[in-house]
């Protein structure tokens, strides 16, 4: 700060210049006065108590010589001062001090527009500021004196080889004077630069000293830190513990008692973003309705899908979706009500009475073997690994599932019954509906089931048949270990459906996020309808301390390369402040000319319901209104018994 101080009150530089007045007078000996980025000049140097006879700024002057003597002070045109010196070398002190007090008021003033204080730690944010000030005019000094030092020698130079091309001794006095000027002029600069060095260098290891022990400082509190947070986290272990021994010995609730559903009764109007019109390109085309030529043109698909999904998201409108009330009384809607959910028929259940018909032929287990109950110390593993990938930190086998990561991915074909019945629709937006509920009701399970299941071996494969029940059998093989990377194919009644899988997982600390990458392809047979998608970003939170949940967040295209048909899904995250129903999902169907067709609405964890657009009048907030008609169920997870 004193510095500063003593920087701001004392002159950089100060002298006689002889300033050019006017035609009559010509040059007037002047007194000038460099501080502060400002160069002004007095009559005399008595005058510098009270009368000023002019200033200019040199943050954005340019300044150059003409002559031996003369330099130039331009200030964009509104100011100029035409000066000389004495002599060469007086006028390049001139120049090398305007340039320098140039480069120092420049920084000013650009530090002064960046700079926020905040009112508790401005006093050490200032000292901070000032310091790397003091330390970047040094280095802006050293680059100055350098670029001088450059330019000085070579004239030096030059000077030296006219000298020696002299043949005549009558021009060798002149030209032995202006080397000699030369060389003092490379020797103040010389001077300078090394001053400037030792300062800087005096400064720098005054700094490292302090910066030093505040290093140490800082890693002795991260150190102090870890080890509370690690005392928190075996005292949480221990009242999980004392909690689970009370609530056996008296009969307490369950775990399941914490999990509940939205209300039935919720608010049907919501708010869904309709996505700008995307510009199509173009892109391989399918031949034939053959499973085999679909896949061989899935390469030629990848890159335009990829490009068509990024510019599907990039610009979006926001509508209100109302729902058209209809007259009816109250019984008749609690019994259409009953009545869909009493045809509403889960492919799981079809399962269970196939499996009880079929006992003699095929029996399926119903429960897996229970979870080691090892207390581990999780912090002590898991400190160390913030910001690392998942694949690449070693966990305790009793926080995994007993479940390949072939046989959780094949978990997404639950409830493809959906596909079964979007085959038999002709609308191709409805059918593209029935697509992206089939696409939500792949991460029903992950909401309870938090256990990682376990990483494949290279070459591992895992076939599910499920054709006598289910209708479908699907085939899955790690086909990479580094980076983990899994392919799976799955044929239907009339579909199939293939992708590739890989994540890129972060671990950061209080949660735990899994981004997948890789596209999925889904061909009708009949219609030749492929679609494409890839899946949006979970979240595990609580890693360290608490109970462990999942949430999935982001946004999902689907688009049908036929058609031009494309649903955009918005999966909401969950906030502790926020109104929306948790683990809410809604989306949009539009055809190729980007008109909405139908609206979808539900959570990823239980339902999802289906609304056809009716018109699309007015708006309200600047957003237009979507008429639907009443929501019918289109898909409603089967909880475990």
């Amino acid at each position: 700060m004193n510095d500063l101080k003593q920087y701001q009150s004392e002159p950089e530089m100060k002298g006689w210049l002889y300033k050019w007045t006017n035609y009559i007078k010509g040059y007037q000996k002047r007194w000038f006065v460099l501080s502060n980025g400002l160069l002004s000049y007095y009559r005399t140097q008595a005058e510098m108590a009270h009368t000023c006879r002019g200033t200019i700024s040199l943050q954005g002057a340019v300044i150059h010589t003409e002559d031996t003597c003369n330099l130039v002070i331009s200030n964009g045109g509104t100011q100029t001062f035409h000066l000389k010196a004495t002599s060469e070398v007086e006028r390049q002190k001139w120049v090398t001090a305007l340039e320098l007090a140039k480069a120092k008021a420049i920084r000013l003033m650009e530090s002064e527009d960046d700079e926020e204080y905040d009112i508790t730690t401005q006093q050490d944010k200032y000292e901070v500021q000032t310091i790397l000030k003091s330390m970047g005019a040094k280095l802006e000094d050293l680059n100055t004196c350098n670029e001088l030092i450059t330019k000085h020698g070579a004239a030096l130079q030059r000077s030296l080889v006219e000298l020696e091309q002299l043949e005549s001794t009558g021009e060798l006095t002149p030209k032995a004077k202006a080397v000699n000027e030369r060389a003092t002029l490379f020797r103040i600069t010389a001077n300078a630069m090394i001053k400037a060095c030792n300062d800087y260098l005096q400064l720098v290891q005054n700094q490292g000293r302090k910066w030093q022990k505040l290093l140490q400082h800082e890693h002795e509190q991260r150190l102090h830190l870890e080890e509370i947070v690690e005392h928190l986290a075996r005292q949480h272990s221990h009242l999980e513990q004392a909690a689970k021994e009370a609530n056996i010995s008296g009969g307490g609730f369950s775990d399941e008692d914490e999990y509940y559903d939205a209300s039935e009764d919720a608010a049907s109007d919501f708010i869904v973003t309709i996505p700008a019109k995307a510009r199509r390109r173009p892109r391989g085309v399918i031949r034939g309705s053959s499973v085999d030529g679909a896949l061989i043109s899935s390469a030629l698909h990848d890159a335009s899908s990829s490009e068509t999904d990024e510019d599907f998201a990039a610009n979006g409108q926001q509508a209100k979706v109302v729902t058209r009330k209809e007259k009816k009384d109250f019984l008749t809607g609690q019994k259409d009500s009953l009545e869909a959910d009493k045809d509403f028929v889960s492919p799981s259940a079809i399962g269970e009475t196939l499996d009880l018909e079929n006992s003699g032929r095929l029996q399926r287990r119903r429960l897996i073997p229970e979870r080691p109950n090892h207390s581990v110390n999780l912090w002590s593993i898991m400190k160390n690994c913030i910001g690392k990938d998942l694949t690449k930190i070693p966990m305790p086998v009793n926080f995994s599932e007993p479940l390949s990561m072939l046989q959780r991915l094949t978990e997404e074909f639950e409830y493809a019954d959906l596909l079964d019945k979007a085959v038999l629709m002709e609308d191709s937006t409805e059918q593209m509906a029935y697509v992206a509920v089939f696409t939500i009701s792949a991460y029903a399970t992950t909401s309870t089931r938090t256990g990682k299941p376990f990483n494949p071996l290279l070459g591992e494969t895992y076939e599910c048949d499920r054709m006598d029940d289910l209708g479908w059998k699907a085939i899955s093989e790690q086909v990479s270990h580094h980076p983990p990377v899994a392919a799976q194919h799955c044929s239907g009644r009339g579909w199939t459906c293939w992708q590739e899988l890989s994540i890129s997982s972060k671990f950061r600390g209080k949660y735990l996020q899994i981004t997948p990458l890789g596209i999925a392809h889904l061909i009708f047979e009949k219609s030749g309808h492929q679609y494409t998608w890839r899946k949006v970003t979970t979240m595990v939170h609580n890693i360290i301390v608490g109970k462990l949940w999942v949430d999935q967040h982001g946004e999902m295209d689907i688009v049908n390369h036929k058609t031009g048909d494309k649903c955009h899904l918005k999966y909401i995250p969950y906030s502790y402040f926020s109104r929306e129903t948790p683990r809410k999902v809604t989306g949009i169907v539009t055809d190729k000319d980007n008109s909405v067709k139908w609206v979808l609405s539900g959570t990823w964890d239980n339902k999802m319901e289906l609304s056809k657009v009716l018109s699309m009048q007015g708006e309200l907030k600047g957003k237009p209104i979507l008429e639907t008609e009443s929501p019918k169920l289109v898909w409603k997870r089967k909880w475990p018994p």
